[in-house]
């Protein structure tokens, strides 16, 4: 049951899901009906029922399947350029005109607002999405590419916001010279970069402390700065000596204190100008 004479099983839910992309982009999900999406695909409705329970579940399946299409073919085009590169590369994109596949997102977001059988998944799938762009950052600190002192995941949120605001101010709404467009990303990612700042009027010293309430034994302060952190005998997280950062240490201090999942370590900045 739920299969069309002549196409395997996989290929009629892959029918099914371009077919519900493209009538929830032209008539939005509260206007689309199953059956419309079943005509649009080519199958009955049975047929459609036998892969997907709802409609809900029709629109959060399309939105993974060609969300997911869509991050893996942007950033496989870019595999050798740096985090800031490649993020500025993707960015200039986004304000431009929408496929029918770039509005699932915009339709999951307002159907969430209303319909709780959408809400959940589609919040799990943004959540996924976040979490995807935070390994992102925390691999491009750990390169350097990123200053460390940034949150990953404020940075992927940062992203979020972005590609979802774009999906709903399209060009028709608001447009905005590609150019000047181009050239506001790259002079917010050269912001991203690494800054090598020395002031010769001031010295700062640098002391890290762990709230032990907070830290739940995760390990990526010890793992990211080994020299600067330790853990103790119940494996949770404890600095080393009193705390005190060496200049040539700071960089490693910075990336364990942006990569605390529960943000348990404080980095503590102490000023002293030089000078009479």
């Amino acid at each position: 049951m739920g299969r069309v004479a002549g196409v395997s099983a996989a290929e009629t839910r892959e029918r099914l899901l371009r077919a519900a992309a493209d009538v929830f982009a032209e008539r939005g999900y509260d206007g689309s009906r199953v059956a419309d999406i079943a005509v649009a695909a080519g199958v009955t409705r049975g047929a459609m029922y036998a892969h997907f329970g709802s409609k809900a579940e029709l629109l959060v399946c399309a939105l993974r399947t060609h969300g997911g299409r869509v991050l893996a073919e942007m950033f496989a085009a870019g595999r050798e350029r740096s985090a800031t590169e490649l993020l500025t590369v993707v960015g200039r994109g986004l304000p431009r005109l929408r496929d029918a596949q770039g509005y699932l997102l915009v339709e999951a977001l307002v159907a969430a607002r209303r319909d709780q059988n959408v809400a959940a998944p589609t919040g799990h799938y943004v959540s996924e999405r976040a979490e995807w762009l935070g390994d992102l950052m925390r691999a491009a600190q750990a390169r350097d590419e990123i200053d460390p002192a940034l949150s990953p995941n404020a940075l992927a949120h940062l992203c979020l916001l972005l590609a979802m605001g774009s999906a709903l101010v399209t060009p028709d709404l608001h447009a905005v010279d590609d150019g000047d467009w181009a050239a506001l990303l790259t002079r917010l990612a050269a912001g991203l970069v690494p800054g090598r700042h020395h002031s010769t009027d001031r010295n700062t010293a640098v002391k890290l402390l762990i709230n032990s309430g907070l830290c739940q034994g995760h390990g990526r302060c010890y793992y990211l700065a080994p020299d600067l952190f330790g853990d103790d005998e119940e494996g949770y997280g404890q600095v080393l000596g009193e705390g005190a950062v060496p200049d040539d240490k700071e960089r490693e201090a910075r990336l364990a204190f942006a990569n605390c999942p529960e943000r348990a370590i404080d980095l503590l900045e102490e000023v002293s100008h030089g000078g009479p």
